[in-house]
């Protein structure tokens, strides 16, 4: 099979399996336990919290590991609302991924106000647009640093600064961009995800500023600060760890396969283009042909791609990123995504371009 679903997961890297199996073999004590085995896995598990640190640019005691990018994210967006004084309106945008949405649903059941901007032509929010909608009761911005359908990348640094100027807490969603783009700026919460850059499923950590005042959701849990409760997967914490440092983004390496892809693309296909995007996620329309269509005939021919999200599999709503660009639905059922990886080669993209030929 040909793997092209980079942005909905990545194998895990030779040396973040072998950090797994090892720990997971030797150092099987839980971390919280004051025995000898629980003090080498506690120590483990905060060399890792370090590595997670310098890798984020912050300081290690704002660091929580949790169970995925999901969980990160309905822990950020909902201890950040419940620490805010300021009031119940939170700003997000109409194209976060579900886990982000979810947690705003529940949020304004419990009485909070949600303003959810579209993106532009562009792929992005319109940062004025952002601005306006500000009021004196916001208490939160959520906005994704880079879209998983289509790649686009938000302009996080000039909303950082809005945020700060205005006393309003910032949270973004960092898992497709984490270890591929930076945050220039520092914001009050992070969500990252282990099994996109090569480590295991089921492992992700978030940052929340540790000056702030961060009531736990779940009072009475020991773990993580009281944030997050129960016995941490010392193997698979230590595995992240291991693949933060063994990653390396080579974009030129990306580009390179996006301008293949491009050229040698049928006339029925568009690429979605944004003002600034990563390169290795590609949002594709055919015409008067179904994604899903597109899926399963990639699939027969030993091709895996995907039509968006995978936490948006099920939904009948179409992308939501292209919906919010002003695309019609029939142009969002029109929709897949291609995703690239270390291990993608040109070829590859040559044996992806037949296959869509006769479809």
């Amino acid at each position: 099979m040909i793997y092209l679903d980079y942005a909905a997961t990545s194998p895990m890297t030779p040396k973040a399996l072998k950090a797994y199996c090892e720990v997971a073999k030797q150092y099987y004590g839980n971390s919280a336990s004051l025995h000898d085995l629980g003090g080498q896995a506690h120590y483990f598990v905060e060399q890792a919290r370090a590595v997670v640190a310098r890798s984020l640019g912050v300081n290690s005691d704002g660091v929580i590991f949790t169970g995925s990018g999901t969980e990160g994210n309905l822990i950020s967006i909902l201890s950040l609302a419940l620490a805010s004084n300021k009031g119940k309106h939170i700003i997000s945008s109409q194209a976060e991924h579900t886990s982000v949405h979810a947690a705003l649903n529940t949020l304004e059941k419990m009485g909070f106000v949600v303003t959810k901007l579209p993106l532009q032509q562009d792929g992005c929010i319109h940062v004025e647009q952002l601005r306006e909608v500000i009021q004196a009761d916001t208490a939160l911005i959520t906005i994704q640093h880079v879209n998983s359908e289509i790649g686009s990348i938000q302009p996080i640094d000039e909303i950082a600064e809005i945020a700060k100027q205005l006393n309003v807490l910032l949270h973004v969603d960092c898992v497709q961009s984490f270890c591929k783009l930076p945050l220039k700026q520092q914001v009050d919460a992070i969500t990252v995800s282990a099994h996109k850059i090569g480590g295991p499923k089921g492992c992700g950590a978030i940052y929340i500023n540790p000056k702030l005042r961060v009531p736990a959701l779940a009072p009475g849990v020991t773990h993580e600060r009281g944030l997050r409760g129960g016995t941490l997967d010392t193997p698979s914490i230590v595995a992240f760890a291991t693949a933060i440092e063994d990653y390396q983004y080579e974009r030129k390496h990306y580009e390179a396969l996006r301008q293949s892809f491009k050229e040698n693309l049928q006339e029925t296909c568009q690429i979605i283009e944004s003002k600034e995007q990563l390169p290795n996620i590609c949002g594709v329309l055919m015409k008067r042909v179904e994604g899903q269509y597109v899926l399963l005939k990639l699939n027969e021919a030993g091709i895996c791609i995907s039509t968006g999200s995978a936490c948006d599999i099920h939904s009948e709503s179409g992308t939501k990123a292209i919906l919010s660009m002003g695309y019609s639905m029939e142009a969002a059922r029109q929709f897949f995504r291609i995703s690239f990886g270390p291990l993608t080669t040109l070829e590859e993209i040559d044996r992806l371009q037949m296959a869509l030929s006769v479809i």
